[in-house]
């Protein structure tokens, strides 16, 4: 009796384990069923993925397609208002500083660029007619000999303030026009200094002689130099403006050419307004000059092809 409940127990044991067996494969089916869709699911998620990158390749592409096409900006850097205005304020500061060092300096040195000034007065005998006249001259020569000797510092600034808003076929304009109205402007300074005030002076000097003995008051000498130096510097900016209206295609030299009768009247009523004096001398050359320059402008302008 004890060797079939034996065999009995071993059966047993192994029908439990062909049920358990059969269980566990049973489990897997269905594991591997409810798999396979995710699988499908990632099969046809990943297409999208590879639309939406291929997307936003196409998408890139066309925004630096619209960059080079229509924007000549090298600096592709955006500034807000307030950033604007806080570079505006810094720079107006630092050429605030180069003018101040620069009177200082030249409030140092008054008394040789006096005298240099009064070279075109030869034979002219300066009173001081007022106290402290003398002192508030000085102050007034080193003032303008300040700005002048300041001018590439704050020129410098105002070109670093507005590079940034420049495309890059009017930065090709930026450093002719800087240097050529630099020289320009040295050139009026040297124009007036050699002609248009000793011809004025000459003027002056020759109507009155054997009538009023020559004693000028030195603030009204420096007030008529300083003006006529400085006014003609400006006028000899013509070339320039026309340089840069034709360059962008404002204005052509046939334009120009064809007002011509306009330039010689706005030439005189210029030489008037821009000399302090009254005299004719001085009037007539510097509409002179003006007629000139304009048409040496003329011909800049016709030289790049406008």
């Amino acid at each position: 009796m004890t060797v079939p409940s034996e065999l009995e127990t071993a059966a047993n044991l192994a029908t439990d384990s062909v049920t358990d067996s059969a269980a566990d494969s049973a489990a897997n089916t269905v594991s591997v069923t409810d798999s396979a869709p995710e699988a499908t699911d990632l099969n046809t998620a990943e297409p999208d993925f590879v639309d939406h990158q291929s997307n936003d390749l196409v998408d890139n592409n066309l925004v630096d397609n619209n960059l080079v096409d229509e924007d000549d900006l090298p600096d592709d850097a955006e500034m807000s208002l307030f950033d604007h205005l806080e570079e505006l304020r810094l720079r107006i500061f630092y050429a605030l500083i180069a003018v101040v060092v620069g009177i200082i300096a030249c409030f140092v040195f008054v008394n040789p660029i006096v005298q240099l000034l009064e070279i075109p007065a030869q034979g002219i005998k300066f009173l001081q007619l007022a106290p402290g006249e003398y002192f508030f001259v000085s102050l007034k020569v080193a003032g303008y000999s300040g700005l002048v000797v300041a001018s590439p510092f704050v020129l410098y600034q105002i070109v670093q303030f507005v590079l940034p808003g420049l495309t890059r076929r009017e930065r090709k304009l930026l450093a002719p026009v800087v240097f050529g109205s630099t020289i320009l402007f040295v050139a009026g300074l040297v124009f007036a200094y050699y002609a248009l005030i000793p011809a004025a002076l000459n003027f002056f000097v020759s109507y009155g002689e054997g009538v009023v003995e020559q004693m000028w008051s030195i603030e009204r000498y420096f007030e008529f130099v300083l003006l006529l130096l400085f006014s003609t510097g400006l006028a000899f900016q013509i070339p320039i403006i026309q340089l840069l209206l034709g360059a962008l295609g404002i204005v052509n030299s046939q334009q120009m050419l064809g007002g011509w009768r306009f330039v010689v009247v706005g030439g005189a009523v210029l030489g008037a307004v821009l000399t302090p004096s009254t005299d004719p001398v001085t009037q007539s050359l510097l509409a002179g000059a003006v007629l000139a320059l304009y048409f040496g402008g003329i011909g800049l302008v016709k030289l790049i092809g406008r």
